[in-house]
């Protein structure tokens, strides 16, 4: 399975950043795309690669092999013509050893997920260059919306975000803000929200509340800012109005989750 590391403003030889990385595989008439967050540790033939959280996966049924063939090469191609290297090796789920000394405390917030949509075409069509150009005032507009609301980034993953707020009202508020933000670069988002309980061990969070989010994100169209009916509960009072998505089998979650649009 062809792996590619996207490099970004770092090098090859720095280690302890976080990046994102793609995974291409064919089989007969389907193509198989993993893509998501990585952590990489290490430098050179010793260098450690991790997905931050469990990837994103996609099938493509092209009908033939021939078509299959092509789609894989032309995403192969893509790759490595912006700012990613071939990976060699595995991309291992990061194994966390207990610390005794370190509780793993509960906490409660709305999870918010954005991911730009169509990156890859838009960033063909650019070039390099000028889609880094794009990207540095991307990530400046959603800071800026985050520090606003009191949004806590948790993570990048090369042209999306994780962050957690307090109060789902702040993190609907802000999904809706970054969206008309990022319209003036020519950028179109989708977006997904949902609360609930997590752990923290020290700088490090995990639990399903991410998964759920990461899947109802996966959910929205293009302009959409989708919620859980957990998020939509809590908001009875807000005064933003929801439109009813109907029920959804959200991959890898359990049972199926009702999911709410953010009127405009």
């Amino acid at each position: 399975m062809p792996k590619f590391l996207r490099i970004g403003i770092h090098q090859s030889n720095v280690s302890g950043y976080t990046s994102k990385a793609w995974c291409v595989r064919r089989v007969g008439s389907a193509v198989f795309l993993k893509w998501g967050a990585v952590e990489v540790h290490g430098a050179g033939d010793g260098r450690k690669v991790y997905w931050t959280l469990p990837p994103r996966v996609k099938t493509i049924r092209c009908g033939t092999a021939q078509r299959a063939k092509d789609y894989a090469k032309a995403a192969i191609a893509r790759r490595r013509n912006h700012r990613y290297e071939p990976l060699v090796g595995n991309i291992a789920i990061r194994r966390r050893t207990a610390d005794r000394g370190a509780e793993l405390e509960p906490a409660l917030a709305t999870i918010l997920f954005v991911d730009i949509v169509r990156s890859t075409e838009k960033a063909a069509r650019l070039g390099d260059s000028r889609w880094t150009q794009v990207m540095n005032h991307y990530y400046a507009a959603v800071r800026r919306e985050l520090k606003t609301l009191r949004g806590k980034e948790v993570v990048t993953t090369g042209d999306g975000l994780l962050a957690t707020f307090g109060a789902p009202a702040a993190g609907v508020r802000c999904a809706t803000a970054i969206r008309e933000a990022v319209r003036t670069l020519g950028l179109e988002i989708r977006a997904g929200l949902h609360a609930g309980e997590y752990k923290v061990s020290g700088a490090e969070v995990f639990g399903l509340a991410f998964h759920i989010g990461a899947r109802v994100a996966a959910k929205a169209r293009a302009g959409e800012v989708l919620v859980s009916s957990a998020v939509k509960d809590l908001m009875s009072q807000s005064g933003i109005r929801f439109k009813d998505r109907g029920l959804h089998q959200l991959k890898g979650v359990p049972e199926r989750w009702r999911l709410y649009r953010v009127e405009h």
